[in-house]
């Protein structure tokens, strides 16, 4: 049985690690690696080489960070499939959908190598008479990540790039579910020419996390996960004098009008709620279907959900693998049960699949719910598996109604053929992220990530400029260069320009 350690200083590590968790591969259901669970000490062990890295590494030029970031971006794209394969393994997700991952992450990496031209400061010549004024911006020491199972890859590469490249160095705490690709990320970092102890990882649970928030050598820490453990992350962390991200979960509704292109949306709302099993924060969950699109929308949803290959992430013909433990199956198919009871119409129902040659494997299918209303459970709660409810209203300004009474406010989509309902549902929806016309609005990497309300908590998106701010912060100078000391009076009043 392989065992997952952590990565400190350079080089794989146990630590003083001794309890372990295991890794399942999701499509058989069997138990296939043990990973290392961090101990406080292990915690320690990587802030205490990454502040010794930041000695060097805060001070080395702007073009080797660049250069290390040029190196890396080749090398994710030269060990894409590699990558893709050992997400899919533990994950669960097709490698074809981890291929996609890593590319959006790989977007911020590219992001990060063009800093020589963002971190630029600015410069005021003669403010007052012989007094100019520049600012400039430095990193702010050992920062930490704390990341999510559906994304392996993905969301850490949202974070680690921009933090490192601008002078910070990395502890990553990636989920213990699917631990690998944070260890084949750091052996890439290496290759790639970072010096040891810039990027470690530290595998475990609510151990190292705590480990994470309270210690006194992490200048900032972010976290991707439910809103629970967001707001548990943001209050400890801010707590102990920390930076914190904190970004929470979601309810991704995609508004449908009568004049959208019924079918080009069935599509589109199709792939967003069922692609990587729903496990995405930005999975479409709940379609809202507007007057008369309802009738004609569902049962184009229903042959379209019927028509999803399920199978296991390596087959070239799945379009969906399975969720990634056994209890994620088992929640997903509980709330498809309740379903009826509460007044749903369970359209498409897909509890009970097996997968042929892959029976013990955490496979659910796709399910359709319609007449879903906002009490239900199926509406309420993020139940993070391939589940679609249908609600119906009968105007698009109740849609946005409806979708701003949500205590979630991550994503959302709507489907028209007219620009001025595009234009007044994106001025009034109170969401972080608009799709129209798109499914799943994941910005570029030169924008920020991040949603409103419960799904963010405090005041920090991910990646883009915010990710520059966020892992750095800014020094103003203030200058005077005179000819002589005689030339320039001292005065005991606020100073002022003249």
């Amino acid at each position: 049985m392989n065992t997952i350690k952590h990565w400190i200083n350079g080089s794989a590590t146990s630590g003083a690690a001794t309890r372990t968790s295991p890794v399942f591969n999701p499509a058989t259901g069997e138990e296939q690696a043990r990973v290392l669970l961090a101990e406080s000490s292990d915690v320690d062990a990587a802030v205490s080489a990454a502040a010794t890295a930041f000695e060097t590494w805060s001070e080395s030029s702007l073009t080797q960070r660049t250069q290390v970031m040029f190196a890396f971006r080749q090398l994710l794209l030269k060990h894409e499939e590699e990558l893709g394969r050992i997400i899919s393994a533990e994950h669960g997700k097709t490698v074809d959908d981890a291929r996609g991952e890593i590319a959006r992450g790989r977007e911020v990496v590219e992001f990060a190598c063009g800093l020589g031209d963002i971190l630029k400061g600015s410069f005021s010549d003669q403010v007052s008479r012989g007094v100019d004024v520049h600012d400039f911006r430095q990193p702010l020491g050992v920062v930490a990540g704390i990341t999510p199972f559906n994304f392996p890859a993905m969301v850490p590469l949202w974070m680690h790039p921009i933090a490192i490249a601008t002078g910070n160095t990395f502890v990553l705490k990636p989920s213990e579910r699917d631990p690998s690709a944070a260890n084949f990320v750091a052996e890439l970092y290496r290759e790639a020419g970072l010096p040891d102890g810039v990027f470690n990882v530290v595998h475990g649970d609510k151990t190292a996390v705590d480990a994470i928030l309270t210690h006194p050598g992490i200048e900032a820490v972010s976290f991707v996960g439910s809103t629970p453990i967001a707001k548990y992350v943001h209050e400890r962390a801010t707590s102990a004098g920390k930076r914190a991200q904190a970004l929470g979960g979601a309810k991704n509704h995609a508004v449908v009008l009568p004049d959208a292109d019924l079918e080009f949306a069935a599509n589109h709302i199709t792939a967003g709620a069922y692609g990587s099993a729903g496990e995405r924060c930005m999975a479409l969950s709940v379609a809202v279907a507007v007057g008369d699109a309802a009738d004609r929308l569902v049962p184009l949803l229903a042959r379209k959900a019927g028509e999803v290959k399920v199978g296991p992430g390596d087959a070239w013909d799945t379009d969906m693998g399975p969720l990634v433990t056994k209890a994620a199956q088992e929640r997903v198919e509980n709330a498809v049960a309740r379903a009826p009871g509460q007044g749903a119409t369970v359209v498409i129902d897909g509890r009970g699949l097996k997968v042929e040659g892959h029976e013990n494997g955490f496979f659910t299918g796709p399910s359709l719910l319609d007449h879903v209303t906002t009490e239900m459970d199926a509406y309420r709660e993020e139940l993070f598996g391939p589940v679609l409810a249908v609600v119906r209203v009968d105007t698009l300004d109740e849609a946005i109604a409806l979708i701003n009474a949500n205590p979630y406010g991550n994503g959302t989509a709507v489907f028209t053929g007219s620009g001025e309902a595009a234009r007044r549902f994106q001025r009034r929806v109170r969401v972080g992220m608009i799709g129209v016309n798109v499914p799943v609005p994941v910005p570029m990497s030169y924008y920020s990530f991040g949603g409103w309300k419960d799904s963010l908590i405090g005041d920090s998106p991910i990646h883009g400029a915010e990710g520059i701010r966020f892992y750095t912060r800014p020094k103003v100078v203030t200058s005077r260069w005179p000819e002589s000391r005689q030339q320039v009076a001292a005065g005991f009043s606020f100073p002022t320009s003249h």
